[in-house]
């Protein structure tokens, strides 16, 4: 599962990365809000882990923004907060489950077991084009209902890609993604994607000039 993780204490936010990252999930690390709020414009997560007090916009405005956008992605908020009020308005805005600090990093792994079940995420194939579909849940990229082997990297650029489809995917994301911040530069990256254009049989990834590589919603 892809997960952004909003938490301002160092520690925290590393162990529960570190955790999570154990269990096969892929983590965003936030430590402000209005940084969170910038990359959830432009790219899709599966799930939202979110401190109340952070810097920035807090977590409750996050969400309450996001559903203004009509981004409405599954949250759990961990947080020393006890008031009764602000737990409420976190009901309110819909978040799914409530985690009071501290908290043993099994039981956050439980809460998100829970979430996973009761959204079904991912519960299909996301389709790229006539004959391709990307199964997010396996990721496994299949033409015409059989899979294509691909490297580990090529397969980490069709799932970013895929769950990114409609949006332009920048060289900034490809790094953040795929190579864990290192710094790579965007003629290695161009490089890596026009590998993986190669070895596809229909030419559904879309170069946007200067900018990055997106994948576009095909019509059904």
């Amino acid at each position: 599962m892809k997960i952004l993780l909003l938490e301002d204490e160092a520690m925290l936010s590393e162990a529960i990365n570190e955790y999570l990252a154990s269990l096969g999930h892929r983590i965003s690390l936030f430590e402000d809000g209005t940084d969170a709020l910038e990359r959830l414009k432009t790219e899709t997560f599966d799930l939202l882990v979110l401190d109340i007090n952070v810097p920035g916009i807090n977590g409750l405005e996050l969400l309450e923004q996001l559903h203004a956008l009509k981004i409405r992605t599954p949250a759990i908020y961990i947080s020393a907060l006890i008031d009764i009020e602000g737990i409420s308005r976190a009901y309110d805005l819909g978040c799914y489950d409530y985690l009071k600090k501290p908290f043993h990093l099994k039981e956050l792994s439980l809460r998100i077991d829970k979430v996973m079940q009761s959204c079904a995420i991912p519960q299909s194939h996301l389709k790229l084009s006539k004959s391709y579909s990307y199964d997010a849940a396996t990721s496994t990229l299949m033409c015409e209902n059989v899979t294509q082997p691909l490297t580990k990297r090529q397969l980490q650029i069709i799932d970013l890609l895929a769950r990114n489809r409609g949006r332009i995917v920048d060289f900034d994301q490809f790094r953040a993604y795929i190579w864990d911040e290192e710094y790579v530069d965007n003629a290695t990256i161009r490089a890596e994607v026009s590998r993986l254009k190669k070895s596809l049989k229909e030419d559904f990834i879309q170069n946007i000039r200067s900018l990055g590589y997106m994948i576009d919603i095909p019509r059904s």
